[in-house]
């Protein structure tokens, strides 16, 4: 299952360092983070629960970025 979120980064490199703490959070197969349009695109494992694993997410982005959120 793919979701697309709409997000709030500050700058493009936060962006790129919070696409990789995603993409290792488990029940994430693939995620991109587009610092020009503000989105985030995660690709679920099939048995994963969405909810969860964007709760995981959303810890994970905000050890780089305090003041990231999924809007």
């Amino acid at each position: 299952m793919k979701k697309t979120y709409k997000i709030e980064v500050d700058c493009a490199n936060c962006a790129n360092l919070i696409e990789a703490a995603t993409k290792k959070v488990e029940g994430v197969k693939d995620a991109s983070v587009a610092f020009m349009t503000q989105k985030m695109k995660v690709e679920f494992e099939d048995d994963a629960d969405a909810e969860s694993v964007m709760a995981d997410v959303l810890k994970a982005a905000k050890k780089i970025e305090p003041d990231f959120e999924i809007l």
